[in-house]
């Protein structure tokens, strides 16, 4: 039986309980689609007549679509429903120090349409160049209703103001990129840590096939984030600062990160690191980003090789301290590194395993392709749980 905050609370209305079970059958049909009257109601252990009530009302609302009818061998043959993916259009943008994405996805979290640009050097700028290619992508797909815009950040977002207050490998200063977006488009904005946007990328399209219910996503990029899955749900604390793992000291010696502080976690695990392992052990200071070390290694440069063992050291020292302190069922890796995973793996798994000896059977696995942007459908999944379920936060 699911538990009740007794302080915080409120009486199941029957408009409560048509509400949830309109939200019962709208996951069940993203789950299961295409989907026939009668499975749902399997599926969803609801009464024939209370299904084909919701059905109807979600069809006349265009949530959902009649499609193809099916085969029996005797009875009557069923109509298959769809998501209807017309429905609701929803825009996605992943702000990183270097690079911005941005995309627009229907309701099936399909994306109909990517692009890269560079990151503006500041805010202001932001709005006017994405605000503006909106409104252009709103044009392009007429058939639409637009609501809302998810947005992914390099850093956290204070739950209260929606303002990013802590981006220190953004370089933009504090601003309130919500409402300047808002008023700028006239859509609402919905803003995310970049960490917890992969966290809910792979609560909500991730192939979770042992049903973990606790998982961490560790983003490795020109800093370190982590996202946390607990008990199914996307934990963010009271100010949504959770998971700044990243910016915990693990060596007081330790360089000095852009926090401020020394010896973070990050500033020994990241991309950013890696790459000044490679100047050190070179001399030099030839080498500028995480993409020219990753092309050295894969032409058998040993220096290159050296660098990314070493950074993947730090990666399991961190990622030990997070399996011990929260016992996680597995441990999602995103970034360019799992391009090289098959090397770090290993070095990650024995630093772990000499660490963390009290929780040994967690997985530690890389996230399926860069190519699946966890950052951007993360941040659409954002904005889509609005539609299908009560928040996934804690």
């Amino acid at each position: 039986m699911r538990k009740i905050d007794l302080n915080n609370f409120q009486v199941a209305t029957s408009g409560i309980v048509r509400d949830i079970n309109c939200r019962i059958i709208l996951n069940l049909m993203r789950k299961y689609q295409p989907v026939s009257r009668a499975d749902l109601m399997r599926h969803s252990g609801l009464q024939r007549s209370t299904v084909s009530v919701i059905t109807e009302q979600l069809i006349a609302e265009r949530w959902l679509r009649e499609g193809e009818v099916g085969q029996l061998p005797r009875g009557r043959r069923p109509t298959f429903l769809h998501l209807n993916e017309n429905r609701v259009g929803v825009f996605g943008i992943n702000i990183q120090p270097f690079t911005t994405d941005i995309a627009l996805a229907n309701l099936n979290g399909h994306f109909l349409a990517q692009e890269t640009i560079s990151t503006p050097k500041k805010s202001e700028t932001f709005i006017t160049q994405f605000s503006a290619r909106i409104r252009e992508l709103m044009e392009e797909y007429p058939l639409m209703t637009y609501e809302e815009i998810g947005v992914s950040l390099p850093g956290r977002v204070d739950l209260s103001s929606q303002k990013f207050i802590f981006a220190p490998n953004l370089g933009w200063q504090a601003a309130d990129l919500k409402g300047q977006l808002e008023k700028a488009t006239g859509l609402s904005v919905s803003m995310e840590n970049a960490a917890n946007a992969c966290a809910l990328s792979e609560l909500w399209f991730g192939k979770r096939t042992n049903g973990e219910r606790n998982i961490l996503v560790v983003t490795v990029s020109e800093g370190i984030g982590v996202g946390m899955i607990m008990n199914g749900q996307l934990v963010r604390g009271t100010s949504g600062l959770a998971g700044e793992f990243g910016h915990v000291t693990i060596d007081e010696n330790g360089p000095q990160c852009g926090c401020g502080n020394y010896g973070c976690w990050e500033v020994f695990a990241s991309n950013s690191a890696a790459v000044r392992y490679y100047n050190e052990m070179t001399g030099k200071d030839s080498l500028k980003t995480f993409a020219e070390i990753l092309a050295l290694a894969f032409q058998k440069d040993p220096t290159a090789w050296k660098a990314l063992d070493r950074m993947a050291e730090y990666l399991g020292k961190g990622i030990a301290m997070l399996v011990t302190g929260l016992a996680p069922d597995a441990v999602v890796i995103v970034g360019d590194v799992i391009h090289v995973w098959d090397r770090m793996n290993p070095i990650v798994m024995k630093v772990i395993q000499q660490r963390a000896s009290t929780h040994p059977a967690v997985r530690i696995m890389a996230s399926g392709s860069t190519s699946q942007q966890p950052r951007l459908s993360g941040i659409i999944a954002l904005v889509l749980q609005k539609y299908f379920a009560a928040p996934t936060v804690a």
